[in-house]
């Protein structure tokens, strides 16, 4: 198993978008049996996170999160493309 570190930079948002889609569709399917199983309770859950998350600044909290977003973006994107021009120079040999 020789790969490069290119290769591996390379798979590597691929596989994380692969975990990450699985865990949501296992929580989705959790959830909906939990709501399946006990609708009174789920309810009454829903109804206090809407309350709590209506009394919470979220335009702050959202704005703040897309701040940091933007400021990690810009060197994972430097980090990609220097792994992907890596790479065509490896292929170029």
């Amino acid at each position: 198993m020789d790969r490069s570190t290119a290769e591996v930079a390379a798979e590597f948002p691929e596989r994380g978008l692969h975990w990450v889609k699985e865990q949501v569709e296992t929580a989705l399917s959790e959830t909906e049996d939990y709501i399946r199983e006990k609708p009174a309770q789920s309810l009454l859950c829903a109804f206090m996170a809407g309350y709590v998350l209506n009394r919470l600044p979220l335009g702050r909290i959202l704005g703040g999160l897309f701040r940091l977003l933007v400021v990690a973006l810009r060197p994972a994107i430097l980090i990609y493309g220097a792994a992907k021009l890596y790479q065509a120079a490896q292929e170029e040999e």
